[in-house]
């Protein structure tokens, strides 16, 4: 952290030594900085005052829009821009700007996002935000930028075209804004991450688009104990920050989170021409995965044959069923045998690995090879240990690569179980981003029910989070509302089946009444793949 002093007017300090100067305090440990982010005394600097006309120049836009606002005017322009982003579903715009012909990168993301929008002539509004751009970031301001403005205020809300109408011109400027922040920070983050297969999440921690923020002071404030004068500005170094803590900070922090970070992470990744696997596709559609967990064939076939598109393995069950104990790595063989078996379907499944069964990235590779060769289309990895510890991050991070360099089309939903052992609990977002950024596609923290816990990781994970879902806990739609996309059911299924099973044979042992519903004989062996002739038996 350091400290710099400027001047407000170098001409007027240089004639006036009582004139105002304002200091400029410069943070790059994490901490400070996020505490500087949530900080509300700490405001984006306010562009200078526009004198150009309404709804015409770059000037207002910058002056109407979200980024540069705070207080009051702020929050009614995310509004407005929260808004407008939950009509477009993020996957959408990934398969959009996949199919959209090569180019200039900035072109295919606004023409993507203004088509999403619903806008006119998208290819003379994305050539039109282009010219826009480099104004708006600072750039010196030009005639042919404020024209293009006025020409997509014109495009974007032509009910506005009064310039009485001061709310109608809010939300052009909030719209073009929304298309002019994606056109420049979206590509350049598709650029950096370029067409490989680097995690998202490790390019904005070691290549961000956004490598320094700045802030003003609205009033008095504390940051790390320098005291902070208002007029000050502060400057956060977020490359220097991230070389110390895993979780990048690109789009912000709780609880000032860009409202388009899901909505840029799609972009990008399509703009990369990454396909996800159909597996992958079910995190990403409007409502979460909800995905049972089967320890046997007879059971994931009843679950598929009612409309599930995925089931997973609960290794509690399988372990339970073979006689063995669960988490002690004891299950490799019944794992495989399971996986052997549901490959034969034609459903989708993903399989409870516990820790790989083994310390070895090699041994855990060669493992996930062989799921994916019998079929799998997902692979459980936890960082809890039979001894109740927990594994080193590093090492866990050492599997998840492994495992996606054996196995590219592999999911690989990466555990911690900081919540479910009780340990640790304030690790769980770097653990979560040191995974993601080894390549996990999904993170799991079963034991996690907690609203504001869940919502805090969501604000910050590039991945897709999967929650386990308990009873006494979040509903499946308040965890859609945190933005869970996938929650499991665990080993639930197979202790009520388990429970239900004792419960009908000691009632009628006892001569107690009970509800003796089931499936016929015959169902209960359509799960099975029987050759022609089996003959019923009991």
């Amino acid at each position: 952290m350091t400290e710099t002093t400027d001047t407000t007017d170098a001409t007027d300090t240089a004639t006036d030594t009582t004139g105002p100067t304002r200091t400029t305090h410069e943070f790059d440990r994490y901490a400070d900085i996020r505490a500087a982010l949530a900080d509300p005394a700490l405001v984006p600097e306010p562009p200078a005052a526009h004198t150009g006309p309404a709804g015409a120049s770059v000037a207002w836009l910058r002056a109407t829009v979200a980024r540069f606002a705070s207080g009051e005017p702020h929050r009614r322009r995310r509004a407005l821009v929260e808004a407008e982003l939950a009509r477009l579903e993020p996957a959408a715009l990934q398969r959009a700007v996949a199919a959209e012909p090569g180019g200039d990168l900035r072109t295919r993301v606004v023409r993507t996002l203004a088509e999403a929008m619903g806008m006119p002539e998208p290819e003379a509004v994305a050539k039109a935000v282009t010219v826009v751009s480099g104004p708006y970031f600072g750039a010196p301001a030009d005639e042919a930028a404020d024209e293009a403005v006025a020409w997509l205020v014109e495009r974007t809300a032509p009910g506005a075209t009064n310039k009485a109408d001061e709310a109608g011109l809010e939300a052009a400027a909030n719209r073009i804004g929304l298309l002019v922040q994606a056109c420049d920070a979206t590509a350049a983050l598709a650029e950096a991450a370029g067409t490989g297969d680097v995690p998202l999440a490790r390019v904005l921690r070691e290549n961000p688009p956004l490598r320094t923020t700045r802030r003003v002071a609205a009033h008095a404030t504390q940051v790390a104990g320098r005291r902070i004068a208002e007029g000050d500005a502060v400057v956060l170094d977020l490359v220097a920050a991230h070389r110390t803590h895993p979780v990048p900070l690109t789009f912000g922090a709780p609880p000032r989170i860009c409202p388009g970070r899901a909505h840029a992470l799609a972009l990008a990744d399509g703009l990369r021409g990454r396909r996800p696997t159909a597996f992958a596709r079910l995190h990403h559609q409007p409502a979460p995965l909800l995905l049972p967990n089967a320890w046997d064939h007879a059971s994931a076939a009843a679950l598929v044959a009612q409309g599930f598109p995925a089931i997973g393995t609960t290794s509690l069950g399988v372990a339970a069923a073979a006689g063995l104990p669960d988490g002690e790595a004891a299950t490799a063989e019944a794992t495989l045998a399971l996986a052997r078996r549901l490959g034969q379907g034609s459903f989708l499944f993903s399989v409870d690995a516990e820790g790989g069964f083994s310390d070895d990235p090699r041994d855990v590779a060669e493992l996930a090879r062989t799921l994916h060769a019998a079929g799998a289309a997902g692979i459980n990895l936890e960082d809890g240990r039979p001894d109740g510890t927990l594994a080193p991050a590093e090492l866990h991070a050492a599997k998840i690569a492994a495992v996606k360099a054996a196995a590219p089309a592999l999911f690989v939903n990466a555990r911690t179980d900081t919540h479910w052992l009780g340990r640790q609990e304030d690790e769980t977002a770097a653990r979560l981003a040191v995974y993601e950024q080894a390549g996990a596609d999904g993170v799991f923290v079963p034991g996690l029910s907690d609203p504001d816990g869940i919502g805090a990781l969501t604000a910050t994970l590039t991945v897709p989070l999967n929650i386990l879902y308990t009873p006494t806990g979040p509903t499946l739609a308040d965890l859609a509302g945190l933005g869970v996309r996938r929650v499991s059911l665990g080993s639930l299924l197979y202790r009520r089946a388990l429970t239900a099973a004792v419960a009908t044979a000691t009632a009628i042992r006892d001569g107690r009444p009970t509800d003796l519903t089931s499936l016929s004989y015959a169902e209960a062996q359509a799960l099975t793949a029987p050759t022609a002739g089996t003959p019923e038996t009991v």
